[in-house]
């Protein structure tokens, strides 16, 4: 029962925010309240602990949010300021400069993660720098305010780099997911980047504005090289002001930035532009994974699929796919799992089992032609009426060894010969 009010809720929450992402808040409000109801109905039915305790974050979470639509629509609308004399001390351009400001607020809500992605720390497999740096940067500060005091103040710049499909964004993932108090805006060049001369850059600005508005706060700029490249001769006006209004934000006079951290991942360091590398005070490479990683890697992606695979399977599959990056064992462990999908496909016969879920019941099971019970039957020869009962066998290794015997790496020596110089120059070892 809890589960379906789980699901109802989750929707109506989806829904909320997609209101409240377009401005539509009145709609938000009144979706949020419906989707809080629904998940504390669950939380009330639900008997895992561990599940009622995600129920209730996501409730609090959701909570906060509504309360602070209901207290902005409640409050009066400010009078606009009469356009002033000449000589007075108003003006008609503040006006019009606060209703831009507050577009361009409205433009950049959509970079407000509002839906926690629920990526732990232990769903990231090693990192173990990466994820100590982070916590100190992100989860310490709000948690134990009074350990930063004085001179020790937390990181407000972490650049994280490396070859395509190392875990930089899913990290990204699991610092939304953690950092629970904070409000973690996740942009690219095309949320920031406009046709207009001169709205880049009042983005940018409007973007840090909201941060401090709603810190604690982080800003992650994926594929942050593609905004702040290095600046040189050739390129055009629009492009140099908006690098050089980072510039300012991140670390400029008269800018606090206390309680926002600006995180960035890029996987080419080197087209960064050196005054926008200094700002990111801790540069973390994050590498190929170790035997130790691929080893977790592959029993996070299998997840709860029924498999037979042992631990010594798991330290076999690692050793073979050394070199392999964490998307590379995503996409291994996913054909892996299509293979007894195929088998199913391809085999000529079946043979009734019990069923391993629904007990009492029969299921078919794809077997050898000389099995006990065995009927000559193809895939889609099953009557319609028992196809919710075809059982698929489990995951073995040899459905993953096949599929690692056809797999390459999809990162190369030289790429990663180039990150281990920038490293030794200019970063550290996630």
């Amino acid at each position: 029962m809890a589960t379906n009010f789980v699901t109802k809720g989750v929707q109506t929450i989806q829904q909320a925010v997609q209101a409240d992402n377009s401005g539509e808040f009145g709609q938000a409000l009144g979706l949020y309240k419906q989707g809080i109801q629904l998940l504390l109905t669950a939380k009330k039915w639900e008997k895992n602990p561990a599940a009622e305790k995600a129920i209730g974050q996501k409730i609090q979470t959701y909570l906060a949010r509504a309360e602070e639509i209901d207290k902005q629509l409640s409050e009066p609308e400010p009078k606009k300021k009469k356009k002033a004399k000449a000589g007075g001390k108003g003006s008609a351009d503040s006006d019009d400069e606060d209703e831009e400001g507050d577009a361009l607020k409205k433009s950049l809500g959509s970079a407000i993660v509002m839906e926690r992605p629920n990526v732990k720390w232990s769903d990231v497999a090693g990192l173990v720098t990466a994820k100590g740096l982070l916590k100190e940067a992100v989860i310490l500060p709000v948690a134990f305010p009074q350990l930063f005091q004085g001179k020790r103040e937390p990181w407000k710049g972490i650049l994280l780099y490396g070859p395509p499909g190392t875990g930089k964004s899913y990290l990204a993932k699991a610092v939304a997911t953690e950092a629970n108090n904070s409000t973690f805006f996740s942009v690219s060049s095309s949320d920031l980047v406009s046709k207009y001369v001169g709205e880049s850059e009042k983005l940018v600005k409007n973007l840090f504005v909201m941060a401090r508005e709603k810190s604690p706060s982080i800003i992650f700029i994926d594929e942050i090289d593609s905004l702040a490249s290095a600046r040189s001769d050739g390129e055009s006006d629009s492009t140099r002001r908006l690098k050089t209004e980072f510039l300012v934000q991140m670390q400029g006079v008269g800018n606090d930035t206390t309680g926002v951290l600006t995180l960035g991942a890029t996987n080419c360091p080197w087209d960064l532009d050196p005054a926008i590398r200094r700002r990111f005070q801790k540069r973390i490479y994050i590498p190929l994974p170790d035997p130790e990683a691929l080893e977790a890697m592959f029993k996070i992606h299998i997840g709860k699929t029924k498999n037979s695979l042992t631990n010594k399977d798991f330290k076999k599959l690692a050793t073979k796919s050394n070199g392999f990056s964490g998307s590379d064992i995503s996409n291994v462990v996913k054909d892996a799992l299509m293979e007894p999908v195929r088998t199913m496909q391809t085999t000529t016969h079946f043979k009734k089992i019990p069923h391993p879920t629904d007990q009492g019941q029969q299921g078919w099971l794809p077997c050898k032609y000389n099995d006990t019970g065995a009927v000559e039957m193809r895939l889609m020869e099953i009557p319609v009426e028992e196809r919710s009962m075809v059982v698929v066998p489990d995951v073995c290794f040899a459905d993953f060894w096949r599929v690692i015997q056809n797999s390459k790496p999809s990162v190369g020596s030289e790429d990663i010969k180039r990150h281990v110089e920038w490293t030794n120059e200019y970063g550290q070892e996630g």
